[in-house]
């Protein structure tokens, strides 16, 4: 066997049809695709469960499910070594309290969100006061260890709702 004579078996391959060629072609004028109406137009088709403008069965059906997305609790994060690369520049006093609003007057962040999370990444040397939502226990011990005090507030437990039992 040669290369040169290597073909498809007959009947593996079909010649692409060549619409709107005239009417001896069979597919002249409307091209296979019928008379007018949606589907004859160039962007003719419909997304999956379009029903014409009728509200659709997936809008029809109430929603139903879980997502636990909705009660997570987003903190406004900060590292102990960002605490201590502020005091060595000279941003933070370390004298002065730590709290959202400090740190959102330094331009940290824009948003109090749910409070001031405090995490133990890199090290902390200056004897700070942290007002602060949540911490990590690494960072609770790092504050511990160089001097200063980590307060945590006290979160608000959820309401429950009283039922009348029968």
């Amino acid at each position: 066997m040669k290369l040169n004579q290597l073909h498809d078996n007959p009947g593996a391959t079909k010649n692409r049809m060549r619409v709107g060629r005239g009417i001896g072609s069979g597919k002249g004028k409307t091209s296979g695709r019928g008379v007018k109406g949606q589907k004859a137009r160039k962007s003719g088709t419909v997304r999956a469960g379009f029903e014409g403008g009728q509200n659709p069965l997936y809008r029809r059906l109430p929603m139903r499910g879980f997502n636990n997305s909705n009660f997570t609790v987003d903190y406004f994060v900060i590292n102990t070594g960002l605490l201590q690369r502020l005091v060595d520049q000279n941003k933070l006093d370390p004298k002065a309290e730590v709290t959202v609003a400090s740190l959102i007057a330094l331009g940290l962040t824009k948003k109090a969100k749910a409070g001031l999370k405090v995490l133990g990444t890199g090290d902390l040397s200056a004897k700070l006061t942290i007002t602060a939502a949540a911490a990590s226990q690494s960072a609770l011990e790092k504050v511990k260890k160089a001097g200063g005090t980590l307060n945590l507030i006290a979160k608000k437990e959820p309401v429950k709702k009283l039922t009348k039992k029968a």
